[in-house]
């Protein structure tokens, strides 16, 4: 078993100190504990992404921007209650850490009571060559995914 309240705490702390509404912000190896431990964990970049770049074995997806097209998924909180419950912890990951700032943002102010950000999200910053997967993000900490 994981004890991940040293972690709920540091991902607090961080939120307090960026000014964010939601529980938390993790690093991808916190946000892997916390999923080993029951959190969910909300992966909503597309489907064009999930396919072609990877995904996080044991996530569920909602998709926040539509492929093609990259409009607002306007079926986002519909599509949420579907896989996650208001009352259980709630991870949302994306290419970067952008996208599922806000998702996490918006599920808050929908009434889930803890949401966290998992910064660098699954492929990191980008490099000098504009390059990502070598800077940061969950693919970089080696932690688990796969690709179709």
């Amino acid at each position: 078993m994981h004890d991940i309240e040293p972690i709920r705490r540091l991902a607090r702390e961080r939120a307090t100190g960026s000014g964010v509404p939601y529980a938390g912000a993790l690093t991808p190896s916190e946000a892997n504990t916390l999923m080993l431990a029951g959190a969910k964990l909300v992966d909503v970049r597309t489907q064009a992404e999930l396919y072609w770049v990877g995904r996080v074995p044991g996530s569920v997806y909602v998709e926040w921007n539509t492929y093609p097209g990259g409009t607002f998924n306007a079926d986002f909180l519909a599509q949420l209650a579907e896989v996650a419950k208001k009352d259980e912890p709630v991870m949302f990951l994306c290419r970067s850490g952008g996208r599922s700032h806000f998702a996490a943002v918006l599920a808050t102010q929908a009434g889930y009571a803890e949401c966290y950000n998992v910064l660098e999200g699954f492929e990191g910053d980008k490099d000098a060559q504009g390059h990502r997967n070598s800077v940061s993000g969950w693919r970089r900490a080696g932690l688990p995914w796969t690709q179709s």
